[in-house]
């Protein structure tokens, strides 16, 4: 190794770091493996190969002397820019729209309706069922983009649900990045998978992202996350307001 830069951005693995060896350039994560997150290691590694283009090449998984470590292609470009006017934009809508095209592999993937199902109804809980693969964090700290084309890291949370999940987790990240709730789900409208959803599905899930992130965001005052929450919140009240009065 040559030279190595940690990772600014992320907050799920105890090192994260580019690496820039001789024999090219590469992205190292890391978990010791008793972290209660040390799953996703095992996921992500699962992962890979059935991802192409959409995500990072795995060179190499190494557990051993206490830590589990997963050795990337390192990817080239910049973190996506989900600012309004953005030039970035396009490209992750047409990656949102790859991802689901990408079969769902046959792995103990979890599923939507199991990882919301604390913050909505049972009885909303069918709409977000389905056979798609998704990433479920479109954090911008997870998109890169090159040469207008955008590939996504950190697969650790893949899952299986509705094809337009991944769509509508984009909104509360666009709306952090200065949309209104409006122009966020035109945004969104820009994959197809969106033009699948009802209208109470969409509102479900708001109403649940936004409930998951109040939790996740309880007694916070880092500014990154009470911008998600608040983010979260703006758009359930937004889709509240277009339900029809009974």
């Amino acid at each position: 190794m040559t030279d190595a830069d940690s990772a600014a951005e992320g907050l799920n693995s105890s090192v994260a770091a580019r690496l820039r060896t001789a024999e090219g350039h590469y992205f190292l994560k890391a978990l010791p493996v008793d972290h209660r997150w040390v799953w996703t290691q095992q996921r992500e590694a699962e992962m890979a190969p059935h991802l192409g283009t959409v995500g990072a090449g795995l060179v190499a998984r190494i557990v051993e002397e206490g830590w589990d470590a997963l050795l990337f292609e390192a990817l080239d470009g910049h973190h996506a820019d989900y600012s309004p006017n953005s030039t970035d934009l396009d490209c992750v809508a047409r990656l949102i729209a790859r991802i689901g095209e990408l079969p769902c592999p046959d792995l103990p993937l979890r599923l939507a309706e199991q990882r919301l199902a604390a913050y909505t109804s049972e009885d909303l809980l069918h709409h977000l069922a389905g056979d798609r693969l998704l990433h479920t964090d479109l954090n911008p700290a997870n998109v890169l983009v090159s040469d207008g084309e955008a590939r996504i890291v950190d697969w650790g949370w893949a899952t299986r649900g509705a094809a337009w999940l991944d769509a509508a987790y984009w909104v509360s990240w666009l709306v952090t990045a200065g949309h209104s709730p409006e122009q966020a789900e035109e945004w969104a409208a820009q994959v197809p998978t969106w033009q699948v959803a009802p209208i109470d599905a969409l509102t479900a899930f708001a109403g649940a992202n936004a409930r998951m992130w109040a939790e996740i965001g309880d007694g916070s005052t880092d500014p990154w996350t009470r911008r998600i929450v608040s983010a979260s919140e703006s758009w359930w009240q937004y889709r509240r307001g277009l339900q029809p009065t009974p």
